[in-house]
């Protein structure tokens, strides 16, 4: 089923429910900043008390707050009943674990909500610098930082001197190289989270992210992408199709486009055969 924005209710009880648990389960996380000790999980990913800690505070305020609602979340175990609901909150409860374990900042908390497969709100929290991003139809997008003013997020324009691009710090991909230097990008900014990129697009620092892996999974997509789409950006996969969510696989197979306004058509007649080519 498809959610009709145009006529959506405004979702303010969930963004203020959303909002308090992304604080609330930042203060769990950085309870263990500095001194939290990672496993390997399944796949190679590392895991720490932290996003344990965080994914509990998450998922408990969720659970209370609206009962009838599914949840997909990295750190749960998942349940086939989800798919036969409508509504699904899909949560990362700390994106970036290797940035939180580098303490470098670039890590986040993100909370988002799945209404008929498609993302339509958003929350990301950096809880080392308290900056919170939300997003909800009929809210718009906005930033606030630390206690001051929440103000409304637009994308910028590209500049003259071509695209910027953020890339990722912790994983280089040779495809992307490739993608880069067909859309003869030089300008680059690394870093970590998927939130905190797409933050960067909404803010008018970025223009461009693009990220052509099979393991993305939905709560690595899903707060971002309704908050950089209520910005004003655009976001699609690799082969320019719309990310779909609460499916019974949650990865999603062709990676992530993420960019500012009027953009993408361009993008994508650039790095759709560099991509096809590659995974043919």
């Amino acid at each position: 089923m498809e959610l009709d924005t145009t006529s959506a209710p405004r979702f303010q009880a969930e963004l203020r429910t959303a909002r308090d648990a992304a604080r609330a389960g930042g203060r769990a996380a950085m309870r263990f900043y500095g001194t939290a000790l990672a496993v390997e999980k399944e796949g190679g990913s590392p895991v720490t008390e932290a996003d344990h800690a965080a994914n509990r505070v998450i998922v408990d305020a969720l659970r209370a707050a609206f009962p009838d609602d599914a949840i997909l979340s990295e750190e749960s175990a998942d349940s086939a009943a989800r798919l036969a609901a409508e509504r699904v909150w899909i949560v990362d409860p700390l994106d970036g674990t290797k940035e939180f374990l580098a303490q470098n900042g670039e890590f986040a908390i993100m909370i988002g909500l799945a209404v008929g497969g498609r993302a339509v709100l958003g929350v990301v929290y950096q809880p080392a610098d308290d900056v919170l991003f939300a997003a909800a139809p009929g809210e718009g997008a906005t930033l606030q930082r630390g206690g001051g003013e929440t103000v409304p997020l637009r994308c910028g324009a590209p500049g003259a001197d071509g695209l910027r691009l953020v890339g990722s710090r912790s994983h280089p991909d040779k495809l992307l190289v490739r993608m880069q230097e067909a859309l003869g990008i030089t300008d680059v900014r690394p870093s970590g989270s998927v939130g905190v990129k797409c933050g960067l697009i909404a803010q008018g620092e970025r223009d461009l992210y693009v990220h052509p892996v099979p393991y993305l999974k939905e709560w690595d997509t899903c707060a971002p992408e309704a908050i950089l789409r209520e910005a004003g950006g655009e976001v699609t996969d690799c082969l320019g199709e719309p990310l779909r969510y609460n499916k019974p696989d949650p990865r999603q197979p062709h990676g992530i486009v993420a960019c500012g306004p009027g953009l993408l058509d361009t993008v994508l007649n650039t790095i759709r055969p560099v991509y096809q080519a590659a995974t043919a």
